[in-house]
């Protein structure tokens, strides 16, 4: 065996996307680059680490075993290579963040200044649907995760970052024929944008209607903040949306915000962690960060929101 980390590199890099193209993209190297060190990785086996069916690659059984064994041994290297920058009295390490997807709208504003300020962090950021900032939170797979809604089957700590403000929002042709005295009524005869099943947005919605029983006449399901906000644009439907991603559309007059009792719906963006974790200094650099700043970036960033 004579394997370099570079191969268990880009071989992990091959299990973890499945794909030859996607890897070499992820690594920043030529599809040709990798192919040839998956070659000359399998070479040193006498069992096969991948196959492919059709168009399709696959790693075999074997390949997800040598697979995880890569993933430690580079996670070791890492280790090594943090240590000795923090015995120079440098903060390094990695931070992970699994983040709601609305949350994109947030978190960057959250993360900027300290990115600036710790060049030797290795930053993973992952932007997904609830269920699966949840899940990977409960496994431990990261430091934080960015939630408007706090988990209720396992326990967290959570530092609030934000107010999240949610309105009826329809674009200017649906506005010009909105009647407010008759919202019930109204809002029988116009089609709802849902967000996807297990997403905190759309929970609030459901709830908001369910409690003024109101039933639409039609619904029309789109898996991202953005995708319903273009269909809003377009005429497609009305929603219950986050004001935070709407900025830029409400002051083009793209978007208009409906009167209704009991809106907006307001709940908390929160930066959350499994209660009594032992953080990495450099996630408790982090949170550190967080808990000094969060009013300033509040202020700096997001004081429109409070206008409305």
């Amino acid at each position: 065996m004579n394997y370099t980390l570079h191969q268990l590199q880009v071989f992990l890099k091959i299990t973890q996307t499945k794909s030859i193209t996607k890897a070499a993209e992820a690594l920043h190297l030529t599809q040709p680059a990798v192919s040839i060190q998956l070659k000359n990785f399998q070479d040193q086996f006498d069992i096969p680490l991948t196959e492919v069916v059709g168009r399709q690659l696959y790693i075999t059984d074997f390949g997800k075993e040598i697979s995880n064994a890569a993933e430690n041994i580079i996670n070791e290297v890492n280790a090594i290579n943090y240590k000795t920058l923090s015995y120079k009295g440098i903060l390094s390490g990695k931070l992970k963040i699994s983040i709601v997807s609305t949350g994109k709208y947030v978190m960057p504003f959250f993360l900027t200044d300290f990115i600036k300020s710790y060049s030797n962090i290795e930053f993973e950021i992952d932007v997904t649907n609830k269920s699966k900032v949840i899940r990977a939170l409960q496994n431990n797979e990261v430091d934080f995760a960015l939630v408007s809604l706090l988990p209720h089957d396992f326990n967290v700590e959570a530092e609030l970052l934000m107010e999240n403000k949610l309105y009826l929002v329809g674009n200017k042709d649906f506005m010009e024929h909105y009647e407010e005295e008759v919202l019930e009524h109204f809002l029988l005869n116009v089609p709802f944008i849902y967000r996807e099943m297990g997403s905190a947005t759309r929970l609030a919605m459901e709830n908001y209607l369910e409690r003024n029983n109101i039933k639409p006449i039609s619904k029309i399901q789109l898996t991202s903040n953005e995708a319903v906000k273009q269909a809003v644009i377009a005429g497609l439907g009305v929603s219950i949306m986050p004001l935070i991603g709407l900025k830029n559309e409400i002051e083009k007059g793209e978007i208009m915000i409906a009167k209704a009792k009991k809106l907006p719906i307001v709940t908390n963006w929160n930066l959350i962690w499994l209660k009594g974790k032992k953080m990495s200094p450099v996630a408790q650099e982090y949170l550190n960060f967080i808990k000094s700043t969060k009013e300033y970036i509040h202020q700096t960033h997001f004081s429109w929101i409070d206008s409305h």
